[in-house]
C-alpha cells in the first residue's frame, strides 16, 4: 500500500497573520520585511496584491518599492508567527504524529495510518484546509501524494486555498509539464544548466538518463532524477525530532554601509560574540570559521578556514573572521551585510590536541570571561554588559545579535537523508 503524504503550505503566511491583526491592510499592497529606514532585511513575504505588481520574496526593500511604489512595509513579528505556527501544528497533531516542519509555514504530514478512520488523502486535506481557514483565519494550499516531493509540488500547483492530488494514475499527466525549476532543490543555476541540456520540465528530467545527470551534476543529479520520477522514499520525521546541528552562524544587514576596517572589526566582533555564545549554549566547539560579505551592489563573496584548535571563544572566532576578511575583500565598494559561521562542530567535552604555540591557560581565561558575560546577560539583559570595542560606534553596535526572535531557519530537506531512492537509480544507471 502506498503512503499518503500531505504537504501543507500557508499562503503568504507572515502577511496573512499581519492582515488578521490589521484589517486595514487587506485591500492594499503590503509586505513583511524589516525596516526600510535602517535597511534591515528583505521582503520575507508579500500579500497577493503586492505579488501581482511584481513584488517577490527575497527582494531588497528598495527593489520592492520600485516594483510597487505604494507598498506598505510591516516589520516582522516572529513571536506572533511562531504562535500561529504552533496553533496550526496542533491541528495537524490531531491527524498524525508524523509531522515534519519545513520552516514556520510549511510541513509534511504522513497520514497513512489515519486513512482508515478519516477517509482518503484528499478528504483529510480538504478537512485540514477548512479547519485552518475557520479556526485560525488563514488559508493553506495542500498537496497530496505518495511521496514528499510530489506532495510539495502539489501544494505549489494551485494557490491560494486549494488541494491538489498527484496520484500514480494522474501524476505523469499533471507533473510532467511542470517547469523543472519548481522541483525542490532546482535553483537558478541548476535550472540554467538543465535548460542548456534541453531539460525544461519535470517530465523531461524524469526521462533523462540518470548516468548522464550524475556525470554532469554529481550525486545531486541522481537525487534530482529520484525526485522527478517520484521515487523519493524519505520518511516524514516524527513530531519534535530535530536534525543534528551542522553549523552555527549569524549575519546582519548593517544600519549603514561599512566603509572602514574599524567598522568591519566592530560588526565582526558583534557577530562572533553571538556565534560563540550560541555554541556555548548548545554545548559545542567548532573548528571551521566562515565569513560571507555582500557589498552595496549585492555582490557576495566568502571564505572559510580550519582552525588548529576547536573553539567556542569569542576572541578566537573574531580573530579568524577578521583574518578571512583581509584575505577575501579588496574594498572596491562599501559593505552592506556581513556574516560569520562556525562549522565542523563537536561536543565541548570532545578531546582535542593541545597546540604547543598557544597559551592554554590564557585560552581558559578568555573562556571564563565569555561565560561570565553570558551569565550577566541572561540575568540582566543583552545590553547590561558590553565590550569596549562597541563604544567606537554606538549606532553600529546597537544590534542585539543574540536575539532569537528573528532567527528562524528551516532544516534542509537533505539533512533527513534520501539514500534509498538514489541507490535504486544508481543501480539502474550502472553499466
Amino acid at each position: 500500500m502506498d503512503r499518503v503524504i500531505l504537504h501543507s503550505d500557508c499562503n503568504c503566511f507572515y502577511a496573512s497573520v499581519e492582515m488578521l491583526h490589521r484589517p486595514g491592510l487587506w485591500d492594499v499592497p503590503m509586505a513583511v520585511g524589516g525596516d526600510p529606514e535602517a535597511r534591515h532585511g528583505i521582503v520575507l513575504t508579500a500579500n497577493y496584491i503586492a505579488k501581482r505588481r511584481g513584488v517577490k520574496t527575497g527582494m531588497a526593500l528598495w527593489q520592492a518599492r520600485q516594483a510597487c511604489p505604494d507598498i506598505t512595509f510591516v516589520p516582522p513579528r516572529m513571536d506572533l508567527y511562531i504562535k500561529f505556527s504552533r496553533m496550526i501544528r496542533r491541528i495537524y497533531s490531531e491527524y498524525t504524529d508524523l509531522v515534519e516542519p519545513f520552516g514556520l509555514d510549511e510541513a509534511w504530514l504522513d497520514v497513512t495510518a489515519s486513512v482508515g478512520i478519516r477517509g482518503d488523502g484528499r478528504r483529510i486535506a480538504e478537512e485540514l484546509r477548512e479547519r485552518i481557514r475557520c479556526e485560525i483565519g488563514i488559508t493553506v494550499s495542500i498537496g497530496v501524494s505518495w511521496n514528499k516531493i510530489y506532495a510539495k509540488l502539489g501544494s505549489d500547483y494551485k494557490k491560494p486555498d486549494a488541494v491538489t492530488e498527484f496520484s500514480r494514475e494522474n501524476c505523469r499527466e499533471l507533473v510532467d509539464p511542470i517547469p523543472v525549476g519548481d522541483l525542490l532543490y532546482v535553483g537558478r543555476a541548476t535550472s540554467r544548466k538543465l535548460y542548456s541540456l534541453g531539460i525544461t520540465t519535470v517530465g523531461e528530467l524524469a526521462a533523462a538518463d540518470p548516468g548522464m545527470l550524475r556525470s554532469i551534476f554529481g550525486k545531486i543529479g541522481l537525487m534530482l532524477s529520484v525526485f522527478a520520477r517520484g521515487l523519493d522514499e524519505t520518511p516524514v520525521s516524527p513530531e519534535n525530532t530535530r536534525a543534528p546541528i551542522k553549523s552555527i552562524g549569524n549575519s546582519t544587514t548593517t544600519p549603514r554601509d561599512l566603509t572602514t576596517e574599524e567598522d568591519v572589526d566592530l560588526v565582526l566582533y558583534l557577530l562572533s560574540e553571538s556565534v560563540a555564545s550560541r555554541c556555548r549554549d548548545n554545548g559545542f566547539i567548532g573548528q571551521v570559521v566562515e565569513i560571507s560579505v555582500r557589498d552595496c551592489e549585492l555582490h557576495i563573496c566568502g571564505r572559510q578556514k580550519k582552525l588548529g584548535t576547536p573553539t567556542n571563544i569569542s576572541e578566537e572566532i573574531h580573530a579568524a573572521a577578521m583574518s578571512l576578511f583581509h584575505e577575501v575583500y579588496r574594498w572596491e565598494r562599501p559593505i552592506r551585510s556581513i556574516g560569520v559561521r562556525i562549522g565542523d562542530l563537536k561536543p565541548d567535552t570532545f578531546p582535542y590536541q593541545l597546540d604547543l604555540f598557544h597559551d592554554e591557560a590564557y585560552r581558559q581565561r578568555l573562556l571564563k570571561a565569555d561565560l561570565a558575560v553570558d551569565d550577566i546577560r541572561r540575568r540582566f539583559g543583552f545590553s547590561s554588559i558590553q565590550r569596549g570595542i562597541m563604544y567606537r560606534d554606538r549606532y553600529l553596535s546597537s544590534l542585539n545579535a543574540k536575539a532569537d526572535d528573528h532567527m528562524v531557519h528551516p532544516h534542509s530537506y537533505l539533512e533527513r537523508g534520501n539514500r534509498t531512492g538514489c541507490e535504486k537509480v544508481q543501480k539502474e544507471s550502472a553499466p
